[in-house]
């Protein structure tokens, strides 16, 4: 039986394949679309949707940037300075202190629960990590909307 999430993520790929011929923002061999209002995160390679994730991003109070972002450094593990040292596995920084990374509270994700990174699961967190690493940051991109 599907459970709502893939079907989501089912629906969000075709929409893609359906839009696929308006212009995008940039193009891009890997690509990561996050929707705040969703929660998810969709993961292109090449144009095609190729994995949907529950993320979590800034709870009330915080914020998650908003726009189109080319990732600006990367660390296999980083932990905050800013936030008691908290780990931060798998780190794609894309504005100033904001990251995509890994986090130990996966059951959060799906709702809002950062102070403003975007949290996945830490083996997601490591297959996006893989994606941008293996096709240069320059060909990454980061888009996140509301």
């Amino acid at each position: 039986m599907l459970n709502a999430r893939w079907i989501r993520f089912a629906a969000l790929a075709l929409t893609a394949l359906v839009v696929g011929s308006l212009p995008a923002p940039a193009r891009a061999d890997v690509v990561a679309r996050i929707s705040l209002s969703a929660q998810e995160m969709v993961v292109y390679v090449d144009g095609v949707a190729r994995y949907g994730w529950a993320v979590s991003t800034a709870r009330a109070g915080y914020r998650t940037p908003v726009g189109s972002f080319r990732p600006t450094r990367m660390h296999t593990m980083w932990y905050s300075k800013k936030y008691d040292n908290a780990p931060m596995p798998s780190s794609i920084f894309f504005h100033g202190g904001y990251a995509v990374h890994g986090t130990q509270h996966i059951r959060s994700l799906g709702r809002p629960a950062s102070h403003g990174c975007v949290r996945l699961d830490p083996n997601n967190a490591r297959t996006l990590y893989s994606l941008v690493k293996s096709s240069g940051m320059e060909n990454a991109r980061i888009i996140i909307t509301r």
